[in-house]
């Protein structure tokens, strides 16, 4: 290579290039930069031990100027590190993520499912796969998969689907166009995602010359597009012209660090404001106009304003199912949209009036052209009267007095008081979501970190790792099912290893709450959600049903300190104790299989079978033929 046209070359391996690059990487936006790389997860095999591996040694172990530090975690499962590194990307408002590396064959294919976790809840993660030999002369290669058809396929290609941005390192220059475009995608508000670069094993190691400014400090501004004049227009005259306007704010607000915003919106103009699972805490849950939940697990307050709604605002929302029950929630005949998304994408969904921008951008044009502008006082009335008689039913359902056992709202509410404004409740999946969103007041953008876009069984205790890494300063607590549990305890070693302060309330109730309900409402008797011992053979009654993983003791087994409560008191003080602790600690109560869980307000499409010799899911096919009777596109 030529120095002509490059201040010098330096050589390096594939891999110690990317880490020196990766380094030497930032993001910035309203003038506050951050490292957008600041440490990597990594498990090795024979695939990456010694070129990622390497660099990462020698990166910590023979710095050199020009290449900052790359801290490194060790975690024990390739899908934990990904979820750890995701929630370290939505904890940081995706200014930040953390780089994850895996052997070839299993352990790269393990990262796949917190690739679609983190692109399905468009936040960014930065994936290096090991792949087999790009010479292809130690052909196969342990642990490769065969394509007769197709030489070039591996297990790595199940990325492509699953990636915003998927590359393949074969030859060494192809790294430096590879790297520029990945770092594009991290920093795109609009086209952010999981981003995977597979590194054939023999690249890795291979030395190439390269230019010394590929390692120079780079600056990747992230816009805030603002949005075109004529489409704010036409929004505030959809805003002035309804009776019944409300907003749904997505998480896109939160990323956009647009509460300030959004809570001057709505003081403003007096319009509702509804939170989606990613939204919540978007305008503090005590503000007049904030109604809370809606949707399928939202709370009655929510849902009545949106059933009566003639105009649906959606902020930085995706518009699951979940949020629009299934094309059901909305039930105004005449009902329209606008959307403020920063994709036109989602812009576009339920055939809205397109705000392409920013959502910061936006509401602060937007609020100003809405000058003078506010509802009625009808309207407020009744805003203020489903907020008093929700907040009626929230205080019901956390101080229950449920018993013998108490039902998990109960732990919620107990958590909902001890936790300051600045700590971070963690959640992802099974019932629990539901009953947080209902029902979970949150104060503050920060408070509420619940994945719901993939609700991935297993997220919560490497997501503690994550937040923890991005938030030190803050309580992390994460909420932990059972059978979640039992899918990914791994990283409890991690946190133990790494001295790194979090709080896990494990809930245990012996079987799957959330489809244990949904299996009953829908005929199928919970079949499969408890947990049952097989003895002869013979048909299981409930009284046989067995107590399975002493997980108490098996938490205790990873080097964490577990602290077993009966009943809400006991688990106040426990909370006290964990919070003054500087351990890592896990509270573990057994709480009420069956609920009880919040009044629900919505449905969810979940189809039952259309024929079958059981009474139970006749029933459900019935009802549920009446059930969807309302759902339609909003055309």
């Amino acid at each position: 290579m030529s120095n002509d046209a490059y201040r010098g070359t330096v050589d390096l391996t594939v891999a110690q290039a990317t880490i020196r690059f990766l380094s030497n990487q930032y993001s910035e936006r309203d003038g506050v930069e951050h490292r957008l790389i600041p440490g990597a997860f990594g498990i090795f095999g024979h695939g990456n031990v010694a070129g990622i591996g390497q660099a990462l040694l020698q990166n910590e172990i023979a710095p050199v100027e020009g290449e900052n530090e790359m801290p490194y975690i060790m975690p024990r499962n390739e899908q934990g590190q990904v979820h750890a590194a995701a929630a370290f990307a939505k904890t940081t408002n995706r200014m930040q993520t953390y780089m994850c590396t895996a052997s070839i064959g299993p352990g790269s294919l393990n990262m796949v499912t917190g690739a679609a976790l983190a692109t399905t809840n468009r936040v960014p993660v930065l994936l290096f796969p090991s792949d087999q030999f790009a010479s292809r002369i130690p052909d196969p290669v342990l642990q490769q998969l065969e394509d007769p058809t197709n030489l070039n396929i591996s297990v790595n290609d199940c990325f492509v689907p699953v990636s915003r941005f998927f590359d393949r390192i074969n030859r060494p220059e192809q790294l430096i166009p590879s790297l520029l475009n990945a770092m594009r995608v991290l920093t795109d508000p609009a086209e952010t995602g999981a981003v995977t670069i597979a590194m054939p094993q023999d690249v890795q190691a291979e030395k190439w010359t390269w230019p010394v400014e590929l390692f120079d400090k780079r600056v990747w501004r992230v816009r805030r597009p603002p949005a075109e004049p004529a489409a704010l227009t036409r929004a505030a005259e959809m805003i002035k012209a309804a009776k019944r306007p409300m907003v749904i704010a997505g998480g896109g607000v939160i990323y956009s660090e647009a509460s300030e915003q959004l809570r001057e919106f709505a003081t403003r103009t007096g319009i509702p404001v509804a939170d989606t699972q990613a939204g919540k805490g978007a305008i503090n849950f005590d503000h007049e106009c904030s109604i809370g939940g809606v949707g399928s697990t939202g709370g009655d307050s929510g849902n009545h304003i949106a059933d009566e709604a003639d105009l649906v605002i959606g902020i930085g929302t995706r518009y699951s199912d979940f949020t629009t029950a299934s094309k059901t929630q909305f039930k105004n005949p005449d009902v329209k949209f606008v959307n403020i998304n920063v994709a036109s994408f989602d812009a576009a969904k339920q055939s809205a009036e397109m705000v392409v921008a920013d959502a910061r951008e936006a509401l602060t044009a937007l609020t100003e052209l809405l000058d003078g502008y506010r509802v009625d006082e009808a309207y407020s009335q009744r805003i203020a009267q489903e907020k008093k008689a929700w907040e009626e039913q929230v205080q019901a359902c956390y101080h229950r007095g449920h018993g013998p056992l108490p039902a998990q709202t109960e732990v919620f509410g107990a958590l909902n008081e001890l936790m300051g404004d600045e700590d971070v409740v963690i959640n992802a999946a099974g019932s629990m979501p539901g009953d947080l969103q209902a029902l979970w007041q949150a104060r503050t953008p920060v408070q509420y970190h619940v994945e719901y876009a993939f609700s991935c069984m297993g997220y919560e205790v490497p997501a503690a790792l994550g937040v923890k890494l991005a938030r030190p300063q803050s309580e992390v607590v994460a909420i932990v099912g059972d059978g979640t549990y039992q899918m990914l305890p791994m990283e409890l070693a991690t946190v133990v290893q790494e001295n790194i302060k979090v709080i896990y309330v494990l809930l245990q109730n012996h079987g799957f709450a959330s489809i244990g309900a949904l299996s009953e409402s829908r005929g199928s008797q919970r079949f499969g959600t408890k947990y049952r011992q097989r003895g002869d053979g013979s048909h299981l009654a409930d009284e046989e049903l067995v107590k399975g993983v002493d997980i108490a003791a098996n938490a205790a087994s990873w080097g964490i300190e577990v602290l077993t409560v009966n009943g809400i008191e006991e688990f106040r003080a426990a909370y006290q104790k964990a919070h003054e602790s500087d351990r890592p600690t896990m509270i573990h109560i057994e709480t009420d299989l069956t609920g009880p869980n919040p009044p629900g307000s919505s449905w969810w499409d979940v189809p039952v079978s259309g024929v079958s010799r059981l009474e139970s899911t006749q029933k459900a096919h019935a009802e549920y033929v009446e059930d969807r009777k309302p759902q339609r596109h909003y055309l």
